[in-house]
């Protein structure tokens, strides 16, 4: 058995100290450190965290060989156990890597503990020593005694993240299987225990969703593990937990009767998280069946891993009763106005999107609206026209689509070409034009017509200046107005203005916030007349600006007033009214 055995070594110098043992260690002993973690699709270079690695086999030092940035090689001698030691400093508080400090301790095991090349396949065994008084520790991973657990493999180990510290537990049992949430940070006005009720439910549905009103779900135990900060969003789906992130403003308070749309998104993020326990971390792309941690692993499958996954989540909440069916579709066209302001939907496909997760959906920058898309945001409208497309044809659901891909593939990996059986079988025809479209190609999405078709009503709000000049800003009163972003081929690209141009004036007026600027224009369609401050140099720009009804506004969608029989029977079937 591989063992680890993790030290809270210095709280205040966020470093925890590992000691991996390696039986029968043989000639020599390869090990390294992952350089991604699965689900976040870009290499991170985790061991630039690791420092003061060393090796002995009964108390006798052995050298260390450094191969590559993250590999290492121990040369041995007898059969004593090899016992490598190592810090991890551990000061971030994403979901990805490890937090350590005097009040919380959080870490995944991609980040922490060192791969013995060749014994993968072995059981692991994960060891705390003395924690901090009144320290709890919370995992998926099977408890193996005190303070420590097991796993099958290493897989399994590095796919269980542990949090340490003080917390709350907020437990439920569903089917027999107990899940459990574990929150650190909570305001003591959170309302714990409707959060607690409302997850509830959203699993609930979920597993209904899978498996129909009596089987259990693909897990022995979950645990949700929640991290409340001041300001901070997303999440990490693993096996049978998930880590989470969000601001604490954002849960409900006690005598608070009201949704707030904070709470809806963070109700959001636990099911999408939890929707991934079958779509992801069960069924997968073909290419993720045997991980490779030391390298990218490319997939275009993304778009419907995490796309479908983020068409779920939103759609999931609604049929559980937590939002109603106007809130919903507020949700949605959110989404849809997020994509059609993306002009690298003409660029880039979905599916290459996917493949290009590595560099570039992780590592945004000025021109990523212009140069690629959303694999979950255009993925999600992806399924939306999927979804609709078969229920208007009357043969079938993407509902059925997800769960003849769990029984035909027994929860496992999937090539596209699964993904298209299944919406032949289900819908009755072959969907290979849908697909060549919409994933492999770069055509507008017929949203508007499907949704119509059930009873929604399409329209368009009034657009922002920055909307209709094609910029991304930040702005305040006391920083002003900076440009973060110039859309292709929009009126502000067309006058030269560029990410980073501080705009300093218009009209000869200070300009403090950008739509200030609409209060001095001449006319309705006169151009505005922007000085400009760029690398200490000042200079002006004239720039056109659109008509407001020039359809730039964010997309607005509602139950249509008037719909037919037929349009308000396939709405009330898809959202479960």
């Amino acid at each position: 058995m591989i063992r680890y055995r993790l030290d809270v070594a210095d709280p205040h110098a966020h470093r925890f100290h590992v000691r991996l043992e390696v039986p029968r260690p043989g000639g020599e002993v390869t090990v390294s450190l992952p350089v991604w973690i699965p689900g976040s699709y870009m290499v991170r270079e985790f061991s630039r965290h690791l420092s003061g690695l060393a090796a002995s086999q009964g108390g006798v030092a052995r050298d260390v060989e450094q191969l590559d940035k993250a590999t290492w090689r121990v040369r041995c001698h007898g059969g004593a156990p090899l016992a490598i030691e190592y810090d991890a400093y551990a000061f971030d508080t994403s979901v990805r890597t490890a937090w350590l400090d005097a009040r919380r301790g959080f870490f995944n095991g991609t980040s922490v503990f060192l791969r013995a090349h060749g014994r993968e396949d072995e059981p692991h065994r994960v060891t705390f020593g003395a924690l901090p008084r009144g320290w709890q520790v919370a995992t998926a991973m099977n408890p193996a005694g005190r303070l420590a657990f097991e796993a099958a493999d290493y897989h399994e180990c590095v796919d269980h993240p542990f949090e340490l510290g003080t917390f709350e537990r907020l437990a439920f049992e569903l089917r027999g299987v107990p899940h459990e949430i574990v929150v650190a940070g909570a305001l003591p006005s959170a309302d714990l225990e409707r959060l607690k009720a409302d997850v509830r439910r959203i699993v609930e549905t979920q597993i209904a969703f899978w498996h129909g009103p009596r089987r259990k779900p693909p897990y022995e135990r979950y645990v949700f593990m929640l991290n409340c900060v001041d300001d901070g969003y997303g999440g990490l789906e693993h096996r049978a937990s998930t880590a989470l992130i969000a601001g604490r403003r954002d849960l409900p308070r006690f005598g608070q009767k009201e949704t707030s749309d904070g709470y809806v998104t963070l109700l959001g993020l636990f099911s999408h998280e939890f929707f991934h326990t079958w779509n992801v971390k069960r069924l997968k792309p073909r290419e993720f069946e045997a991980l490779d941690y030391s390298r990218e692993n490319y997939t275009r499958l993304l778009w419907f891993f995490e796309g479908f996954t983020s068409y779920y989540d939103d759609l999931l909440l609604r049929r559980a009763g937590l939002i109603d069916s106007a809130r919903y579709l507020r949700l949605v066209a959110r989404n849809a106005g997020a994509v059609l302001a993306t002009p690298g939907r003409f660029v880039q496909s979905v599916a290459d999107a996917s493949f290009d997760a590595w560099i570039k959906y992780y590592r945004p920058d000025e021109n990523t609206p212009n140069a690629t898309v959303s694999y979950y945001a255009k993925g999600a409208l992806v399924a939306l026209a999927l979804d609709l497309t078969l229920r208007s044809e009357g043969r079938g659901t993407l509902d059925d689509v997800m769960r003849r891909l769990w029984a035909s593939s027994a929860g496992g990996p999937l090539g596209e070409g699964d993904i298209a059986a299944a919406l032949a079988e289900a819908g009755g025809r072959d969907c290979s034009r849908e697909l060549a479209e919409w994933v492999h190609g770069t055509a507008e999405l017929p949203l508007r017509d499907r949704l119509e078709r059930f009873g929604v009503a399409w329209s368009h709000e009034p657009a922002s200046l920055a909307q209709r000049l094609g910029v991304k800003v930040s702005e305040g009163a006391l920083s002003g107005v900076q440009v973060k972003q110039v859309l292709r081929a929009s009126p502000a690209e067309r006058a030269g203005l560029a990410a980073g141009d501080e705009l300093l004036a218009a009209d000869g007026w200070r300009l403090r916030r950008l739509d200030d600027a609409l209060m001095v224009q001449r006319a309705a369609d006169a151009p505005i007349e922007l000085l400009v401050s760029r690398d200490q140099r000042v200079f002006t720009v004239r720039v056109d600006v659109p008509p407001a009804d020039a359809g730039a506004g964010p997309v607005a969608l509602a139950p249509a007033a008037s719909p037919g029989a037929a349009a308000l029977a396939l709405r009330r079937a898809w959202l479960g009214d």
